[in-house]
């Protein structure tokens, strides 16, 4: 909270009241994710309001001014005198929850804080660390040593997906993982054997996924089976109390794959190796960014970090609380690194006819440049 205040004071040195809604936030800063508001005044502490849970976050959080309300109208009460602006999440907060809110506040007009607390949540803690640390050693065991187990000529998509997800709760992930990105949905992981792993998606990342249909184009295919010959890609995210570490793990199945498609992947490792390197208090995203790419040969970049028209344009992304945090190794990001934050660096490429190679693991910023928290296997394991 007092990093919180700190941004607040030095980047909207005119704001009195801050409110924040969305249940991530609010365990962030309380402990707990009542239904419900936490509001804090400047200068004058802040108060968890909580319409729904209210009990639960009396037993579960240290935070020190917990207060229950029926409405909005309730909590107005105590806050007759509110300045004309106050800031809200503007990212999560939808038309008809602000319009009910207001209706008991009368503040004429608001102003964004999501970057500010994006900002204050990117450089975690030692007890924040803790969890991602437990998470990434739980997905090192999953991806390194049990996925090569559950894989099976035959079986499906969804088939893996489903004893994947089943293995996942059994070594300690929390159960689901969660998404900054709007209407973001992912069940258990991108998945997919050979060229499924192109299939386009709404994710904004550089893999794909069939998908079970139209309405649900997550999971993986009840159709597709497994060949001898397949590439198998597994991306997931894993949390521990919240907390998530992210990993892309590939595999060979029944045979090797052609030797020009081992040395693509393998440079996609090199590529991390070197990102990985850069992670050091100081540096600039955008730089780190710029650097990598501009060591790539016109002819790697095509289909790097994408397939087709579907590439995007980063290198790797804060995790936390969310799998898809600030700050992200992309152009745009000029505020420099600090040591504690947390990024997982994806670099991957596209093959037509082959699917989707490289590695994502996650690293923590040190002076001595990012430490991996989810193992060091380079990928494309080979499977019997």
């Amino acid at each position: 909270m007092d990093s919180f205040c700190q941004i607040m004071d030095q980047q909207c040195p005119d704001w009195e009241i801050a409110v924040v809604f969305s249940k991530i936030n609010l365990l962030y800063f309380t402990g707990s994710m009542p239904e419900g508001m936490l509001v804090i005044e400047r200068g004058n502490g802040a108060t968890l309001w909580a319409r729904r849970g209210y009990e639960r976050t009396l037993n579960e959080s240290e935070f020190p001014v917990v207060k229950p309300m029926s409405s909005y109208r309730d909590a107005a009460q105590v806050y007759a005198q509110l300045p004309a602006e106050i800031y809200l999440e503007t990212e999560f907060v939808p038309l008809a929850m602000f319009q009910r809110f207001q209706k008991h506040f009368s503040f004429s007009s608001y102003k964004s804080l999501d970057f500010q607390i994006a900002q204050t949540r990117s450089v975690k803690s030692r007890w924040e660390l803790s969890f991602m640390e437990r998470a990434g050693a739980i997905h090192q065991r999953v991806s390194e040593e049990l996925v090569p187990g559950l894989l099976r000529e035959g079986m499906t998509e969804a088939d893996l997906a489903g004893e994947l997800y089943q293995v996942m709760v059994r070594e300690g992930h929390q159960g689901v993982a969660r998404f900054a990105m709007f209407d973001t949905e992912m069940i258990v992981a991108q998945l997919g054997f050979g060229e499924s792993s192109l299939h386009p998606t709404n994710f904004d990342g550089p893999g794909g996924n069939r998908g079970l249909n139209a309405a649900v184009p997550t999971l993986g295919s009840r159709e597709r089976k497994l060949r001898k010959g397949d590439l198998v890609f597994v991306d997931m995210g894993l949390g521990v109390n919240g907390y998530h570490s992210d990993k892309t793990m590939t595999y060979m199945f029944g045979q090797a794959l052609p030797d020009e498609v081992i040395a693509i992947h393998r440079q996609c490792v090199d590529i991390q190796h070197r990102v990985a390197e850069l992670l050091v208090p100081g540096n600039v995203p955008e730089t780190i960014y710029e650097t990598i790419t501009a060591g790539l040969s016109p002819e790697f970049q095509q289909n790097f970090m994408g397939f087709g028209n579907r590439q995007v344009k980063f290198l790797g992304h804060g995790i936390g609380l969310t799998v898809d945090e600030y700050p992200v190794l992309a152009k745009g990001f000029i505020e420099p690194l600090q040591e504690n934050m947390v990024f997982a660096v994806e670099p991957k490429k596209g093959i037509e006819g082959i699917g989707m190679v490289g590695i994502e693991n996650t690293f923590i910023v040190t002076p001595q440049g990012g430490r991996c928290i989810t193992g060091s296997n380079p990928g494309l394991i080979f499977v019997e």
